[in-house]
């Protein structure tokens, strides 16, 4: 069964074959008329190719909006077909990946049928793995910005629809093929998403009405013993492609001689070259050699006007230096990165867990152990130590202490007064020790996956060493608020103690410039019930902005938080995610993107732009 809205659209349907029909348009209340979105044209590259937006009236406002499925503006089907061509057959509709549990799919272009009882057993048994739903060409790990309209059932009656998933999505092979969905994009007025994994907490990896473009099928790696671009830098580097994850970076350094590391997260799904960079980047080795952007050498991108380039210091250094943490989806797409590497070494690591088969239910103590626990953290960074800790009620849970370079007795004398200050205190506690040949050997046998497939916001706060050194108290009684912002709401942390500025305490990247004094990055996570109405979704979001993070906020003199896992919707993001380099970053935006191709959400030179409607991207005019 086929039954599409719009006269000759493509449908590509689950099997992924592309089937033409014909039926009726629809009306659109939109005006014909266009919007200008800047005085800028010509410049750098020519962006006279660029489609207009729509003018569209809401609440009394006017906005210039992106083109939505149904609108006369929408592409007609030759033109869909005209890109498939273009991308070598790599155009399909994009249905969500739970759609094989339903007997059909309804999206903005149509109905097809999708039971398949087969798959839908592979989504059951694979819902929480993080890669099995990055292998999805436009599934997000976590799904609560997809608005959660067609997730698992044992109900194939049950409705599943695309909700905020965009409408098709280019699987690219080749970087031509990411020109194209770049092009179509803007010559067409669409709204262009860009995914590698779908590692993406804040909803940047999807948009309703949009255009997908995948770029994990980049697996390219290329060693370097010794860099000749421009710049000081000479040692050992790599040049990895957009699609390649952490996990595979790090197993395919291990096998170099000698093994090697670069600067990645510590999740094993993330995208080096992408978002995540971007971002900033942080992970295991950030207190020792800073954020994965102050190691970048080199970029291979495309811009927003459909152009290859090479940013490095020497060429279009402005964007070079923007890409290294100015945000994501922001001035260029990412083909390939550039990055130093180094020589893995002995490693030293730890577990640490105080919970209930230690303390009982007592909450003072557990409360205690965690003010003594984090009171020490500036100790443990300053002495080059990483750490990943999780806190839910009556469980610390540190998982685990990282040691690079050191042995289990230098670990030990490290972290002694805090064990130390806990038996002191009549605080029992579990402390696991352990020696690893190589940093990627303690990678593996102590990092854990995370879970995909969950529903929650997400937020945060950086706690920098002068907040530790005098307001430990209040940062603890922050986390007391992040627990139970309200007796019906309850959240949960989880913490990263780092510091870039130990190993790099000078930025050459976009980065916050809070990042160089940092000790504790903090992600609240608040789960929002399956099936929450917009009234209970806005009560949530108003209780993480205005409640949980404030709390951390008000506890703190830092000023920063971190660009890709915070929450988009604070006050004041511009001045949270960068600081002072914000202005340059907006001015740069403006050069590279005047028009507004590329868009994610709280990224510089977005201010004007909102989704109204629930679904429509628009700015404002």
């Amino acid at each position: 069964m086929v039954h599409l809205p719009s006269v000759g659209l493509a449908v590509a349907a689950a099997s992924g074959l592309l089937q033409t029909v014909t039926a009726a348009p629809q009306a659109s209340t939109d005006s014909t008329s266009t919007a200008s979105t800047t005085s800028f044209l010509g410049g750098l590259f020519d962006f006279l190719d660029v489609a207009n937006l729509t003018v569209t009236h809401h609440n009394g406002k006017l906005y210039g909006c992106k083109c939505s499925p149904g609108q006369l503006c929408w592409p007609q089907q030759w033109k869909w077909n005209q890109l498939n061509t273009t991308v070598g057959g790599n155009l399909k509709l994009h249905i969500p990946p739970a759609a094989s549990c339903y007997n059909t799919f309804t999206g903005p272009l149509g109905t097809v049928n999708t039971y398949d009882a087969a798959a839908c057993a592979d989504v059951h048994a694979n819902w929480e793995d993080e890669m099995w739903t990055v292998e999805k060409p436009g599934a997000a790990l976590w799904t609560y910005f997809t608005n959660e309209t067609c997730r698992p059932t044992l109900n194939p009656t049950d409705s599943c629809t695309l909700g905020y998933y965009g409408v098709y999505v280019i699987s690219a092979t080749t970087r031509n093929h990411i020109k194209a969905g770049i092009d179509f994009a803007r010559r067409n007025n669409i709204r262009l998403v860009i995914r590698n994994t779908g590692h993406d907490f804040i909803g940047r990896s999807t948009g309703a009405g949009s255009l997908i473009i995948n770029t994990h099928s980049f697996q390219d790696v290329n060693w370097i013993s010794s860099y000749a671009g421009p710049g000081s830098y000479s040692g050992p580097a790599v040049t990895i492609a957009a699609g390649v994850q952490g996990r595979s970076i790090l197993e395919q350094g291990h096998a170099q001689v000698p093994p090697k590391v670069i600067v990645t997260g510590e999740c094993p799904t993330v995208g080096v070259a992408g978002g995540f960079i971007q971002g900033g980047g942080h992970g295991p080795w950030t207190t020792l050699k800073g954020l994965s952007a102050d190691n970048v050498l080199a970029f291979e991108a495309i811009t927003a006007s459909g152009h290859f380039v090479t940013a490095n210091e020497a060429q279009n250094s402005d964007l070079f230096w923007a890409l290294k943490g100015g945000g994501p989806s922001a001035f260029a797409v990412i083909l390939s990165v550039t990055m130093k590497t180094f020589d893995d070494v002995s490693s030293a690591g730890a577990t640490f867990y105080v919970n209930n088969t230690h303390i009982g239910f007592d909450n003072d103590a557990y409360w205690n152990a965690t003010s003594i626990f984090h009171k020490w953290s500036n100790h443990f960074v300053d002495n080059g130590l990483y750490v990943y800790y999780e806190l839910f009620p009556f469980t610390l849970r540190a998982q685990p202490f990282v040691a690079i370079g050191k042995t289990v007795a230098e670990l030990n004398a490290i972290v002694a007064p805090m064990l130390a200050e806990l038996t002191a205190n009549g605080i029992p506690y579990e402390w696991n020790p352990k020696s690893f040949p190589t940093f990627f050997d303690l990678y593996v046998d102590l990092f854990e996956a995370e879970a995909a497939g969950g529903s929650a916001l997400t937020g945060g706060w950086l706690f920098d060493h002068n907040d530790v050194a005098t307001n430990n108290d209040g940062i603890i009684e922050a986390f007391k608020t992040v627990f139970s912002p309200r007796p019906d709401i309850f959240s949960f942390i989880v913490g990263h103690l780092f510091n870039p500025g130990y190993g790099a305490p000078v930025s050459n990247s976009a980065t916050h410039p809070s990042w160089r004094n940092a000790t504790d990055f903090v992600i609240t996570v608040l789960p929002v019930p399956l099936g929450a109405s917009k009234a209970v979704k806005a009560d949530y979001q108003n209780v993480l902005t205005n409640t949980i993070d404030q709390a951390l906020r008000d506890a703190s003199g830092s000023g920063a938080t971190y660009v890709n896992e915070a929450d988009p919707y604070q006050p004041n993001w511009q001045g949270h995610f960068w600081g002072s380099e914000y202005p340059r970053l907006k001015q740069i935006r403006k050069k590279w993107d005047p028009l507004g191709v590329f868009y994610s959400i709280a990224t510089p030179g977005t201010e004007d732009w909102e989704v109204i409607q629930d679904t429509r991207l628009c700015k404002k005019l």
